[in-house]
């Protein structure tokens, strides 16, 4: 993707993309240097790239002025304290996921995904056009950041499990790694959630300390080695049906830099936004191939597992809701979005590709 072309032609404010990146107007620009903390090892390229995307537009857009250092997971702080490492100013950036931070307030899962929610592009449509971001930035004012989507995972895989899983009661005393909202609802039917971050995920499957682990989809899980320890690989990942990442900026910070220097951050997370996903559909493909051809084993969670786990769902939302002003006042937002967003699929991309599925099922695509 050509970034600098990108920016020029995606109607900048503040005098436009193209005015902000000739040498005349970069000349009386100030210096700006910023550090940003990725929630991501940089092995996980497609993940992890979001932010490097970011910082390179940026600087290509400004000639070079706005400089922004990414620095992977663990390099200054882990990947749960990049919230308040924004917060205090640490740093003053941060791409990271929001429901990392769900123990804070169940509020900040619904920036990156919640149960049984948004698939990616009713996610994009619901933060740019449906008030979704507006009603986040609200909420993540108090803990002095404002955040933009920075990317989109698609939906998830349901994860790597050491044996089958057909009926409810197979979940009863199930160890998985599923943490914050996946966990308080799967916690109703008997799992026992673990929290565990990614470099422990492998080892944690190949001693038996959990049964089951799951992390973004094949490109990625492949890259973990989970098929080595885990044979069965279950679909959908309905706690994470569109999950997206964010870029948190010190609220301070954001509120000195120039108006042209916000939109040129404003465009270029967009950018990273469209890109991430963009590489995640065009590897995954390839990804899932090469899993199966090494032995593992696709599953469809039952009907029966769904729907348990819909009513679970549905359940823990009216739980949070009652006592959680914040939660409820988003939460509603994205459930009014939703159902209309799934009767207009029904119609639309929906019906297209049930057909188009049925064609590659039976060869001729």
């Amino acid at each position: 993707m050509d970034r600098r072309k990108f920016l020029k032609t995606s109607g900048l404010a503040a005098g436009g993309a193209a005015a902000l990146a000739t040498p005349a107007i970069a000349q009386s620009a100030p210096a700006v240097k910023w550090t940003l903390t990725s929630g991501f090892p940089k092995s996980l390229d497609t993940i992890f790239g979001g932010a490097t995307v970011l910082a390179q537009a940026v600087s290509e857009a400004t000639d070079g002025q706005f400089q922004i250092e990414v620095r992977a997971t663990g390099e200054i702080v882990p990947t749960p304290g990049a919230l308040d490492a924004v917060k205090s100013n640490t740093v003053q950036a941060a791409h990271t996921c929001s429901y990392y931070h769900f123990g804070k307030d169940p509020t900040f899962a619904i920036g990156t995904a919640i149960p049984f929610g948004l698939n990616s592009r009713q996610q994009q449509a619901w933060f740019y056009h449906g008030g979704g971001n507006e009603l986040m930035n609200d909420f993540y004012k108090g803990y002095n950041i404002i955040g933009f989507p920075g990317g989109n995972t698609g939906a998830q895989m349901g994860g790597w499990w050491r044996k089958e899983i057909n009926t409810v009661d197979d979940l009863k005393g199930v160890k998985f790694r599923a943490g914050g909202f996946a966990g308080a609802v799967l916690s109703r039917l008997g799992v026992v959630p673990q929290s565990i971050p990614a470099p422990d995920i492998y080892p944690a499957l190949e001693k038996g300390t959990i049964d089951a682990a799951e992390w973004v989809g094949p490109y990625d899980d492949e890259k973990l080695g989970f098929y080595k320890v885990a044979k069965y690989y279950y679909y959908p990942g309905w706690w994470e049906g569109g999950a997206n990442v964010h870029f948190f900026f010190n609220l301070d910070e954001w509120n000195k830099l120039p108006k042209s220097y916000q939109a040129i951050l404003k465009t270029a997370a967009a950018m990273a936004n469209i890109d991430m996903q963009a590489k995640y559909d065009a590897v995954n493909p390839t990804a899932i191939r090469s899993l199966v051809g090494k032995g593992v084993e696709l599953r469809q969670f039952s009907p029966e597992i769904l729907d348990a786990c819909f009513k679970a769902a549905n359940d823990t939302y009216a739980e949070i809701t009652a006592k959680n002003e914040a939660f409820k006042k988003i939460y509603e937002s994205l459930k009014a979005y939703r159902a209309d967003a799934y009767l207009w699929s029904q119609i639309t991309d929906g019906t297209y590709d049930n057909f188009m599925m049925a064609q590659q099922r039976s060869g001729v695509l």
